[in-house]
Order: structure tokens, then sequence, then C-alpha cells
């Protein structure tokens, strides 16, 4: 096999904040068993083990949930020697972690400095927009506890970026919010649109993302960091690289921008392994970690047909002057209430967006390496 890559989330779904957004909730929701509880230390061996077996030049352990922290920093140590343990072929071994900050503390920053993670801390930018929508259990925002958390990351040389959700209130305050973001130092920015539940029609939330307020957004957002490219401030917006990518001929390296579903790999706390971390579904579990080969979850994602599902592209996309750059958008914002595979929701969107910017990306395609 190739390099081989697993989504792991050791704590399932559980988490210590209540996000009004949380996408994962939703599909907990939607299974015989909303929570897998923790993932045990056999369960985790088993997986390392196979991961070292299969991989072929590098590893990847990328921790997510729920809230990955509340399986303990002992968890992590435990991994990273197992890591070492079973590492025979000298693979290039790498880890990174999503974390909502809450439990972050001394300890855990040195840990993930001496390990080397890679971090995305989720902060959705000042405090009166971010705990508009992260609280925690007992409704209370959570804001100075990332900001903490952002701090301890600093002042240890952790790695991290800053993961923001796009809701209404995100869309309505993007230029606060990047200059809040620039002010503290944080360079390295993501931005998610936010996902409506399941089967739920969409934009009928106080939070829900329409097309028109992301359209905003995005040509917002890209006029701010192509200003500050300009004039020499260089800001990483993941989804601007990667396009800047494309226009140079490469790869996005970002599984909801090529326009189809890769054959990911994501492990429950159970061992369970899914397709997607969208669709953590009872109905498309690939196997077990332990009782199936990947090989045998290869064949049963053939069998389901996820991959070959997310290749259908609607007539009006197929022939969009943006579809080399677009291509579609992810499989979950393409799906239909009904759950068939359609236009993506956000297609208005994509469409304002590449008609104010694609000028301005293929300049600067021409001015990186």
């Amino acid at each position: 096999m190739p390099p081989i890559y697993f989504l792991i989330k050791p704590a399932s779904g559980n988490c210590n904040m209540r996000c009004k957004y949380c996408f994962y909730h939703d599909v907990a929701e939607n299974r015989a068993v909303a929570s897998y509880g923790i993932m045990s230390k056999q369960t985790l061996e088993q997986l390392v083990k196979t991961a070292m077996e299969q991989a072929e030049g590098s590893c990847g352990f990328m921790f997510q949930g729920g809230e990955p922290t509340l399986a303990g920093l002992d968890f992590f140590r435990e991994a990273v020697r197992l890591q070492k343990e079973y590492n025979k072929k000298g693979l290039q071994v790498f880890n990174s972690i999503q974390t909502n900050g809450y439990c972050i503390d001394r300890e855990w920053a040195q840990f993930l400095a001496k390990e080397k993670f890679l971090v995305g801390l989720s902060l959705d930018g000042m405090k009166e927009i971010h705990d508009g929508c992260r609280v925690d259990a007992q409704g209370k925002g959570t804001f100075s506890k990332v900001m903490h958390a952002a701090q301890l990351f600093s002042a240890y040389g952790v790695e991290f970026n800053i993961l923001t959700v796009v809701t209404a209130y995100t869309a309505r305050n993007i230029g606060k919010i990047y200059g809040f973001f620039k002010k503290n130092g944080f360079v390295y920015q993501q931005y998610i649109p936010c996902l409506d539940p399941f089967g739920q029609e969409r934009g009928t939330f106080d939070y829900s993302l329409t097309p028109e307020r992301y359209g905003d957004f995005l040509i917002k957002l890209f006029d701010l960091w192509y200003t500050d490219f300009m004039r020499g401030e260089y800001i990483s917006i993941r989804w601007f690289d990667a396009l800047v990518h494309m226009c140079k001929g490469r790869a996005p390296g970002s599984c909801g921008m090529l326009g189809v579903c890769t054959p990911q790999l994501v492990v429950e706390a159970d061992g369970g392994v899914y397709p997607c971390d969208f669709y953590v579904l009872d109905k498309l579990r690939l196997g077990t970690v332990g009782v199936d080969t990947p090989a045998q979850w290869e064949e049963k994602r053939k069998t389901l047909g996820f991959i070959e599902q997310s290749k259908k592209v609607e007539p009006e996309c197929r022939a969009c002057r943006w579809a080399p750059l677009c291509r579609g958008g992810c499989r979950r914002d393409r799906e239909q209430p009904d759950g068939s595979i359609g236009l993506n929701y956000l297609c208005p969107a994509f469409q304002r967006f590449f008609a104010h910017a694609a000028p301005r990306l293929a300049e600067i395609a021409k001015r990186v390496p």
C-alpha cells in the first residue's frame, strides 16, 4: 500500500462542549449507538500495528472527535509509544489533533510540542461571536478557555492552525474576525462552512449559512487576504492556498476540492472503520480494526459504491466555466434532503466568488513558487 492515513475518534462523539452547529452530534444521533465511549488500549494497539504494517513511506494519525482530548493524555502517550514500537520500516509518522481547547493545560502543550503534533484549534473569532455558538455543557461561553490554549501553544512552540466554522454570524463579521486573528498572530487559518443536520432543508437555523451570505463572506475574506499578500504580508488560508495550487496545475490537497470522494479511513472508538468523517453511519461501516483486513475494508467500500456515488455531476455543474476550480465541492454539500446527490447547495456562492477572484488567483499563482 502507499502512505496510509487514519482519522481517529478516540473519544467517539463525546464532547465537553455543546456547539449549536456540531455536525458530528448529528451524525451520532443517526446511529443505533450514539457513543462508543473511549477507545481501548487493545483497539489502539491493533490500529497502530495495522497502520505500520500496511503503510509504505509514511503514516499519519489524525485525532478528532467529538473532543479527542477526553481520551486523556496517557492515551496519546501510549499512541506515540506504540508508533515507535511498531515502526519497523522506518516510516515517517505524522500526528495531528483537532481540539476545542477546553482541556488544554501546560502538560498537554508540552506533550504536543515534544511529539510534534500539528494542532487544529477551534475558534470562531472574537468573544461575542465565538460564544454565540461554542458553549460548554452549562451553556457558558468558551472563548477564554480557547484563548488560553492558544497562548500555551505559542509559549511552548506547538504548531497550530485556527479552525473557524463559517456561520451566519461569522460571515457577517469576517472583517473584524480576520483583523482579530492577525492581531493575535494567528497566521494559519482554515474556514469550514457549517452544515445543517441530515435531511433538513438548508438555511433554516439561526446559524445557517445561506449561499448569499457565504458568497459575501468569501469575497470579503479574499479581498482582505489579497491586499495583505500584495503588501508582502502572507496569511495562510487553506482554501485560498489550495486554489493557488490548482491554478499552477497542482492537486489541491484537500478532499472536498477534488470533485470526488477519496478512500479515507475513519476509525471510531470501538474500532469501526468508515469511509468519511461526514458519514460515520451504521449503513456505511466498512469493517472493524483487528477483525477485518484493510483489503476487506476496501472491498466493502467498493460494494457500497461510496466513491462511485460521489462521481455523479449535474450537467449544469459539468458545463460551468468554473468547474476546473470548483469541481462541484464536497459530496456532503451536494447531498439533498432526500439523500440524493445533486447540485452543491453553495453553488451560487462559488460562482460569485470565482467571477470576482479568479484573475487575481491566477496572478498570485504566477508570483509564488
